[in-house]
C-alpha cells in the first residue's frame, strides 16, 4: 500500500529544483527558458515508462473487446484530466460515453474549483466506483502525481475487491509509493520549476500518457482507418464533418462534392462511406460487412466478396 506519512517532503515531485532556485529574480524570458527547458524533458520521461504504458494499453483494449470501460480515477489536475481524456473520446471515435469514464474526487464541481480536503476521502471514492457499477470487466486508472493520493487508492482497492483491471500512475519511483495494481505506470518528471506544483511537468506527462492509452486503444479495436478517424461523431458539428468529407476524399479520390454526397448516402458515417466506395456495395451492405469484421476497415476491405 502507499505510504501514509503526512510528511510528504521526501517525494520526487515535492523536491526544489535547481534551475529554478532564482526564480522570482529571473527576467521573463530567462524564467521561460527554464520552464521550457524542463518541459522538454517531459517526453523522455514518457518513453523511459514505455513497457508499462504498453501493457496499459493492451489491458485496456482488451477490456473494451470484451464490453468493458475505461475509468480514470483522479483528485485535482490528474483528476480533471482524466475527465477531460474521457469527455473527448466520443466525437472523436464515436464511442459509447460510457466506455471511457472519469470520476474526480469532490465531484463534477472539483472540475471548475478546488474541492480542499476532498482527496483525503477514501469512502468518497469506492462509493463512487459502486454508483458506476464497477465489474470484472472493467478497468479501472488511478491518476496520482505524488503517489499517496487516499481517494485514488481506495478506488484501486475497489477495482481488487471487484476482480476489475487496476493501473496506477504516478511521478513517484515505486520506492518512495507503492501500489496494489495489475499496471504501474511511473513517469519520473523530477522536481517542477514551482516546487510540489504538480499541474506542471507532472500534469503534461499524464495529459501524453491518457492520450496514448485512449487512442492507441482505440486503434486496437478498429476506430481508425491507418492513421485516419473513420469513425468520428459527424453530428457534433460542422468541423467534424468537414473532417469527415476529407477523410473519404483522401481514401476514395473522390472530389469534395462526391465525397459529400457519399458521405450523407452514409448518414454520416466515414467508415460506412469508405466501403460503400471500394467495394462497390450499398450503405446496409457495407454496414453488413463492417459488422463482420467488428468495425474493421481494413479487414473489411480485404474481404472476399
Amino acid at each position: 500500500m502507499h505510504d501514509s506519512s503526512h510528511d510528504r517532503g521526501h517525494l520526487l515531485t515535492e523536491q526544489r529544483n535547481t534551475n529554478s532556485h532564482g526564480l522570482d529574480a529571473m527576467s521573463v524570458a530567462a524564467a521561460f527558458d527554464v520552464m521550457n527547458g524542463e518541459d522538454q524533458s517531459v517526453p523522455l520521461a514518457v518513453a523511459k515508462a514505455k513497457p508499462a504504458i504498453v501493457k496499459a494499453i493492451k489491458l485496456v483494449t482488451a477490456a473494451w473487446n470484451h464490453g468493458g470501460r475505461l475509468i480514470y480515477v483522479g483528485a485535482g489536475t490528474s483528476g480533471r484530466l482524466g475527465v477531460l481524456d474521457a469527455s473527448e473520446c466520443p466525437p472523436t471515435f464515436r464511442s459509447d460515453p460510457k466506455m471511457v469514464r472519469g470520476v474526480i474526487a469532490g465531484g463534477k464541481k472539483a472540475l471548475w474549483r478546488s474541492v480542499e480536503g476532498a482527496e483525503d476521502e477514501p469512502a468518497a471514492a469506492t462509493a463512487a466506483l459502486r454508483e458506476l457499477k464497477l465489474n470484472s470487466k472493467d478497468v479501472v486508472m488511478g491518476i496520482a502525481s505524488g503517489g499517496t493520493t487516499p481517494y485514488v487508492h481506495a478506488a484501486l482497492a475497489e477495482a481488487r475487491r471487484r476482480k476489475a483491471g487496476a493501473i496506477f500512475f504516478a511521478c513517484v519511483p515505486k520506492s518512495q509509493v507503492r501500489a496494489d495494481c495489475d499496471v504501474d505506470i511511473r513517469v519520473l518528471t523530477g522536481p517542477e520549476v514551482l516546487t510540489g506544483s504538480t499541474r506542471l511537468k507532472a500534469g503534461t506527462a499524464t495529459k501524453l500518457v491518457l492520450n496514448m492509452i485512449t487512442t492507441l486503444s482505440m486503434v486496437g479495436i478498429g476506430k481508425t482507418y491507418g492513421n485516419l478517424m473513420v469513425d468520428l461523431n459527424t453530428y457534433a458539428c460542422h468541423k467534424l464533418v468537414d473532417r469527415a468529407t476529407r477523410v473519404v476524399q483522401s481514401v476514395t479520390g473522390l472530389d469534395r462534392a462526391a465525397a459529400e454526397g457519399l458521405l450523407k448516402s452514409a448518414r454520416g458515417r466515414a467508415k460506412t462511406a469508405i466501403v460503400m466506395h471500394e467495394k462497390r456495395l450499398d450503405r446496409s451492405g457495407a454496414e453488413r460487412l463492417l459488422k463482420d469484421h467488428d468495425g474493421r476497415v481494413t479487414d473489411a476491405l480485404r474481404s472476399r466478396p
